[in-house]
């Protein structure tokens, strides 16, 4: 893998993982019809990482936050005397519930994990999810602007959200466009419908790399490939830091819909060259 290679494939992880228009649905494309499957499992954790270094980074005084408040609400609950004067949950606590809440519905998802990356070779199923996530994204900035934060926003509401994200693992579906969609479905502000997408993708990514790591590293590692597996990472985390500031700044515009003329491009796209060249 040469460093034009791995800086490709890094820019493609970074700007995907977060615009909505599916990083699993361009990475299946890319290989099936490019070839571009160079790096291996490995390199493919890494990708992730630096993605998820790029939320670490973006949104670091909100993580910084929540785990202090995590460690405030430990502390209490193992404290008699402090868990009798704890009184109700701030909203940083309410954000740790509802990101375990959002995180729950992933479990439904590992006893058919083998069957879902099945599908990652069916270009014509990724086409045709893409053209999905399209119509998901143009009836998004559709819906009235809601004004539900952390303060306000339910259990119910974090649980669907989740749904979408256990959903969207499903390659073409984007996890940001479907989770931030379902968000301002349930009546969260737009800003918070994007934070809380981010913020919930942590134990989401971290869950799937520590499933992935063992068979990454049974696969096999190529120490002279070394240098390609950093860079790619260093260009997944600063694209996946600027894609994060775009999808912000366009949500808030009620732009967000735009992308789906692209989803619908792409994904049309795949599914008439999947026919032609089979």
């Amino acid at each position: 893998m040469n460093f034009l290679s791995s800086i490709f494939l890094g820019l493609v992880q970074g700007v995907t993982e977060f615009l909505p228009v599916s990083s699993s649905g361009h990475l299946s494309l890319f290989q099936h019809f490019f070839g571009m499957n160079e790096g291996g499992m490995f390199f493919d954790v890494l990708l992730h990482l630096g993605t998820l270094i790029a939320i670490f980074v973006y949104y670091w005084k909100d993580i910084l936050g929540l785990i202090k408040e995590f460690i405030r609400i430990v502390s209490c609950l193992v404290n008699k005397e402090k868990r009798a004067a704890m009184g109700r949950l701030t909203p940083r606590g309410r954000m740790i519930l509802m990101i375990i809440v959002g995180t729950l519905p992933l479990f439904v998802i590992l006893p058919i994990k083998d069957k879902v990356e099945a599908l990652y070779s069916n270009t014509i199923f990724v086409g045709f999810a893409l053209i999905v996530t399209g119509c998901i994204l143009f009836f998004s900035d559709r819906m009235a602007k809601g004004k539900k934060t952390a303060k306000n926003a339910t259990m119910v509401d974090a649980l669907l959200v989740g749904c979408g994200q256990a959903l969207a693992v499903v390659p073409g579906l984007s996890r940001s466009g479907t989770t931030i969609s379902c968000g301002m479905m349930r009546g969260f502000s737009r800003r918070f419908a994007v934070r809380f997408s981010f913020l919930m993708s942590i134990p989401a990514v971290l869950g799937a790399n520590i499933i992935s790591i063992s068979d990454a590293v049974a696969e096999g590692i190529e120490p002279g490939m070394l240098p390609g597996y950093i860079v790619g990472t260093i260009v997944a985390a600063v694209a996946g830091y600027f894609a994060i500031r775009l999808v912000n700044i366009l949500a808030d515009k009620n732009k967000f819909g735009n992308f789906a003329y692209y989803c619908w491009g792409i994904g049309a796209a795949a599914v008439v060259a999947s026919l032609i060249f089979r």
